[in-house]
């Protein structure tokens, strides 16, 4: 094309005719451009990796290492499905918008009855610590001297941040306590950065109640943790390397704080059950070993018998 443009030129200097050489130089400069902008919009269409609205025109190499377009109707097929992807990327955004919204509407909704059960739940004793202990991921993390602190737990609340998807706050209230000052412990989640991270209240403890640094023994048959790693809840608490994924915080808000009566009321009914089973299981045992014992006394005891009649016949006839 620019030995085209430049042909053009000396073509038009040659014939000595302004207008001629304005047409030449025009038409050529023309042809160029077009070649430019097709080449930019096929750019478009290749390149640009990771945009789904520019995934159009994908290029597969052969064997001699040369570029091949798809053919016609493949290209359109893809151009038709991109364009359908797109749509539908629109509507999940749209839908994620329109669902935040619920939420916060609901959240709102929820918060005076959370408050009114916040108020029946001082009236229970050691409701949350027996929450806690009851349910079946949190207790493992749980040594005696901490299940003693928690004893004096009397208020569990979370506090999501107003767009929801952005963090939300872990927030435990201790009345006065042998373990430390505090009266709220906060544990802080930000998940709307590129690195989420978490932060926890310093938590200020009397002397030589230290619990992180104090070893205790676990509670007979409970192992240390979900990773079998040596971590107890307060090392939990003041753990803030893995904001991300901290499966102990998902658990408090999105399993024991919607309903913890569900865990408070375990051991009640499982002890029942596992009682009940234990004497049926037992009993049947006792059972088959009497009838066990019983038959073969009589079969024994019936054997005695008959061989003893069987003599005595035999003696009257004999006489």
């Amino acid at each position: 094309l620019l030995l085209r443009v430049g042909r053009s030129v000396i073509l038009a200097s040659l014939l000595d005719d302004t207008r001629l050489n304005a047409c030449l130089f025009s038409c050529e400069l023309n042809v160029l451009f077009s070649f430019i902008l097709s080449f930019n919009i096929s750019s478009n269409m290749s390149a640009a990796p990771g945009s789904p609205a520019r995934k159009t025109r994908k290029l597969d190499v052969d064997d001699d290492g040369d570029d091949v377009n798809y053919p016609n109707i493949t290209q359109k097929a893809l151009e038709e499905i991109d364009n359908c992807q797109n749509e539908i990327d629109a509507l999940n955004e749209k839908a994620s918008e329109e669902i935040l919204k619920v939420e916060q509407k609901y959240n709102k909704l929820r918060k005076p009855h959370f408050e009114r059960r916040d108020e029946l739940i001082k009236k229970v004793p050691h409701f949350w610590v027996s929450a806690f202990v009851n349910h079946p991921q949190i207790a493992p993390i749980l040594d005696e001297d901490e299940e003693e602190c928690l004893h004096h737990l009397t208020k569990l609340e979370v506090e999501e941040c107003e767009d929801i998807k952005s963090g939300y706050r872990l927030k435990f209230y201790f009345e006065e306590n042998p373990f430390f000052e505090n009266d709220v412990l906060i544990k802080e989640f930000q998940l709307g950065r590129i690195d989420p991270v978490s932060t926890s209240t310093e938590i200020k403890w009397k002397e030589n109640m230290n619990l992180t640094k104090i070893a205790h023994p676990m509670q007979k048959g409970k192992k240390r943790s979900l990773d079998n790693e040596p971590r107890t809840f307060f090392g939990w608490f003041l753990d803030n390397a893995d904001a991300s994924s901290d499966e102990i915080a998902e658990i408090i808000k999105d399993d024991i704080w919607p309903n913890p009566l569900q865990y408070y009321l375990i051991p009640e009914s499982d002890m029942n059950d596992n009682a009940e089973g234990d004497s049926y299981s037992d009993g049947e045992e006792t059972d088959d070993q009497v009838v066990l014992v019983d038959n073969n006394s009589e079969e024994e005891g019936e054997g005695d018998n008959y061989d003893e009649d069987e003599e005595e016949e035999e003696e009257e006839d004999d006489g």
